[in-house]
């Protein structure tokens, strides 16, 4: 039999090999679930933010046209590229209200691409991804 430690390694090797793709099968390009051809506009109130890799995501709370309220889903870059262009994780926090242009998912669902956000305070920032097809910053 071998020694305990010897099988404590086995195993976080095999937990490791079958956790290690996970994240990769997370991560996608912006062609791969994003429409160009299908911009957005939506303004409302910010209800989540979740700052994480490999994409950053917010929720708003918007009001469609027949007066409803309609949450939909943004997508950013990473957290670090996102520091890069100015974002911090306070730079929008729930009840914010937001103005983000950007590209609806494929699907057609409630999921946009974030191209920019204009924040409660009246900045605009940049959201996008680097190949989702808009103008450069």
């Amino acid at each position: 039999m071998k020694p305990t430690w010897q099988l404590a390694g086995l195993l976080a090797a095999a937990i490791a090999g079958v956790l290690a793709p996970t994240r990769g099968f997370a991560h996608h390009s912006f062609m791969a679930e994003f429409d160009q051809a299908q911009p957005v506009m939506v303004e409302g109130a910010v209800t989540k933010v979740e700052w994480q890799n490999p994409h950053t995501y917010f929720y708003v709370d918007a009001i469609d046209a027949s007066g409803k309220t309609v949450q939909w889903a943004f997508e950013t870059g990473s957290p670090n590229a996102l520091i890069m262009r100015g974002w911090t994780q306070k730079s929008m926090k729930p009840g914010d209200h937001v103005v983000v242009h950007g590209y609806r998912a494929k699907a057609g669902t409630n999921l946009a691409a974030a191209r920019s956000v204009t924040l409660a305070d009246g900045r605009t920032i940049f959201g996008g991804q680097t190949d989702d097809g808009g103008p450069t910053q």
